[in-house]
């Protein structure tokens, strides 16, 4: 399928200033399912765009926020270095939980107001992304959530004072969630992934868990940590939920 890469939208999140999305999606006539998709600590990378395209190649909207945009101007990408790793992680952490959450609303909310979308609505992210793709799915209008490697849920980390109520909120948690980790990640370790597990049972939430040989970051198509083989199979899972969820 044909898709469309050179679209973007700029939202106003309320009291949080504009906030750029970037839009994928089929180039023909019709309306498809949304999936709002959270990159990694550097935004809107080339790695991530192409993750972009081949999801919005099988038929769905694709929107992708700028996760920093109160502190970088628009069109900001940060570089796979140590300048851009440090300063990635930096705002991380300065950046409220709140003010994720209200960029995920005003996302969802413009998503589902594209004329390509049909209204149905997943989300999917990557590090960072992993744990605002599943904070967005706390969204009721949210049914799939597809979360990698996702960092600080385990260890209620992320954001400003790194103190966020990701564990607690897992009640809320109605969509169908897919968790998917690298053993060799030392970002999220067994003992942290036990605990998110547990969770979601103690909670009764509807959930598929894998677990592979892979680093953090597998799914990056640049770098030494990609494994295409782990790819494939991945997103086999992720299109899998979709049409279960979305369709």
């Amino acid at each position: 399928m044909i898709i469309r890469s050179d679209e973007f939208q700029d939202v106003e999140v309320p009291g949080n200033g504009m906030m750029r999305i970037h839009m994928i999606r089929p180039a023909v006539d019709g309306q498809f399912p949304g999936i709002l998709l959270f990159s990694e600590i550097y935004q809107v990378t080339a790695p991530i765009r192409r993750l972009a395209t081949m999801l919005a190649g099988q038929g769905y909207v694709v929107a992708v926020p700028e996760v920093y945009h109160e502190y970088e101007p628009a069109g900001t990408v940060l570089a796979y270095d140590q300048p851009g790793t440090d300063r990635g992680n930096e705002l991380k952490f300065a950046k409220p939980v709140a003010a994720y959450d209200a960029d995920a609303t005003a996302a969802l909310t413009a998503l589902a107001a594209h004329p390509a979308c049909n209204g149905r609505l997943g989300t999917f992210g990557v590090c960072l992304g992993g744990h605002l793709a599943y904070r967005a799915a706390l969204d009721p209008r949210v049914s799939a959530a597809a979360c990698f490697y996702a960092t600080d849920i385990h260890s209620g980390t992320l954001g400003q004072g790194r103190c966020d109520d990701s564990l607690a909120r897992m009640a809320d948690l109605k969509a169908e969630a897919m968790f998917v980790w690298g053993r060799q990640d030392p970002h999220v370790p067994y003992a942290g992934r036990e605990a998110i597990r547990a969770r979601l049972e103690e909670v009764g939430a509807k959930y598929e868990w894998h677990e592979v040989n892979g680093q953090h970051a597998f799914l990056r198509d640049e770098g030494p940590r990609y494994d295409p083989a782990l790819f494939l199979q991945a997103m086999g899972w992720t299109l899998a939920l979709y049409a279960r969820a979305l369709r």
